[in-house]
């Protein structure tokens, strides 16, 4: 469909969705990934889950080979402790060292249709905008640093957790941190009067960032940003006790990969560099 300007030219009308490249492979990988092992079933999964998902202990025992004696030590006066030994066998962690590519292969795991369906939508609704800024090679960068944060944080609550950690939802939480720095920014899809802006069709692309002074003085970031934490809290700390989610949900996780998103979006935009 074309639109017909006062001299006559045709301009082709800009899509409504118009998905980066980078983004769209993203989550076909993703898929492609979590069809792959669902396909080759249960061992193939475990192999995964052994050498690409974050397991916390895996790297504290590592680290620190001593604090193995904690749970040896609580195996028959523990059930939690029994549960940790009997997963410490299954994906063999004593052996194979940290593994530390870990910390970031495992936002490329899922556990079920249904988490690696949310966190692709939540890839393509907060994707978009950030690949445009940052470009493809960064974009990556960025989605990869923000998914390590995430597995720090993780291992700094739960050190001597041998729960494999998988799933994109702390670097999907950078990607929404990353895109508060500038889209309520005037200009920028959310910076108009109204939380509306007719620029909406460049994404705030080339709308300077806020720093975080300018950040936390915006009403709209403020709120937007409470929102994103207490939703995080009430149906990531709470989502086994409301029955959301039969296993536990790393919250923790989210919390890091979108602090590390707020923080680090500077080093990785360019345009933040110029403001």
């Amino acid at each position: 469909m074309t639109d017909f300007g006062p001299a006559g030219a045709s301009r082709a009308h800009e899509p409504i969705f118009s998905i980066p490249a980078v983004v769209v492979v993203l989550v076909g990988l993703l898929l492609a990934i979590h069809a792959g092992l669902t396909y080759f079933g249960a061992a193939a999964q475990d192999a995964a889950y052994r050498d690409w998902a974050f397991i916390p202990g895996r790297l504290t025992i590592t680290l620190w080979p001593s604090r193995l004696g904690e749970v040896l030590a609580r195996i028959n006066d523990s059930q939690a402790a029994l549960q940790q030994a009997m997963l410490i066998r299954h994906f063999n962690v004593l052996n194979g060292g940290a593994k530390v590519w870990t910390l970031a292969t495992y936002a490329l795991l899922h556990g079920s249709w249904a988490h690696v369906g949310v966190n692709c939508i939540w890839l393509v609704a907060f994707g978009p905008p950030i690949a445009r800024r940052f470009g493809a090679l960064r974009f990556l960068l960025f989605f990869a640093t923000t998914a390590v944060a995430g597995a720090l944080a993780h291992w700094a609550l739960a050190p001597m957790d041998f729960t494999p950690l998988i799933g994109a939802s702390a670097a999907d939480s950078g990607l929404m941190a990353a895109a508060a720095r500038f889209v309520f920014q005037p200009g920028a899809p959310l910076g108009g009067p109204r939380g509306y802006s007719a620029a909406l069709s460049r994404s705030g692309t080339d709308t300077p960032a806020a720093s975080l002074t300018e950040l936390l003085s915006q009403r709209r970031a403020l709120i937007f940003i409470a929102i994103w934490m207490a939703t995080n809290f009430v149906f990531g700390a709470g989502a086994q006790t409301l029955g959301a989610s039969e296993a536990p949900v790393a919250w923790v996780a989210h919390v890091g990969g979108f602090l590390a998103g707020l923080l680090l979006f500077p080093l990785f935009d360019s345009r933040a560099r110029r403001v």
